[in-house]
């Protein structure tokens, strides 16, 4: 007769089952997880060629503007 307080035997099927799906379960997270890495180190990159370009353009663009001072609009009351 067994001791009803002892645990039931266990299934090393059912186990090893789960523990395979958990495995699955997380190389599918880890793959993920790298593909997101991917993509904003792409969009980081994309990001940091157009500000360079921008940061460019605004340079020529302050080069070419002419240097002198506007005048002032204000009436002069006599």
């Amino acid at each position: 007769m067994s001791n009803p307080l002892s645990p039931p035997p266990r299934d090393h099927n059912a186990r090893r089952k789960a523990q395979n799906h958990f495995e699955a379960a997380e190389a599918r997270t880890s793959l993920v997880k790298q593909m997101v890495a991917a993509e904003n180190a792409m969009l980081d990159a994309r990001t940091a060629k157009l500000r360079a370009l921008r940061l460019a353009k605004e340079a020529e663009d302050a080069a070419a503007a002419p240097t002198a001072k506007p005048k002032s609009k204000r009436a002069k009351k006599a």
